[in-house]
């Protein structure tokens, strides 16, 4: 399963969600499957898993969430998806936030923003 959200395989990923595999599944370092399809850069996956109930500010045994994830990425509309859940920007260590001003990504730190304007 971990896979299928690292290669963005939305479809056949839900179906076992659907089925009854958690949507907060995680590896033995703690990655969700969000995690790893915000990493990836599969916004598709995202969205869905997030529809199916997934915990957008789960963190990893690292303390990363799939925000921040989204952000190190670069991938705006993974940051959308995740803000539009209710993604907290400050949460996780490092969150994604800090990750913005580490690596000096004002594009991100500004959806950042209007995230937090939002909600």
């Amino acid at each position: 399963m971990f896979d299928l959200a690292r290669s963005g395989g939305t479809e056949e990923l839900i179906v076992n969600v659907v089925a009854g595999l958690p949507a907060n599944l995680t590896n033995d370092k703690g990655d969700t499957l969000l995690i790893l399809a915000a990493y990836h850069n599969h916004v598709d996956t995202v969205t869905a898993l997030l529809e199916q109930g997934a915990d957008p500010d789960r963190v990893n045994d690292r303390g990363q969430t799939a925000l921040a994830a989204g952000v190190f990425r670069q991938n705006p509309e993974t940051v959308k998806s995740l803000l539009a859940a209710g993604a907290d920007p400050h949460g996780g260590s490092p969150s994604a936030v800090a990750t913005a001003e580490f690596f000096k990504l004002p594009e991100m730190a500004a959806l950042l923003t209007d995230g937090q304007l939002n909600r």
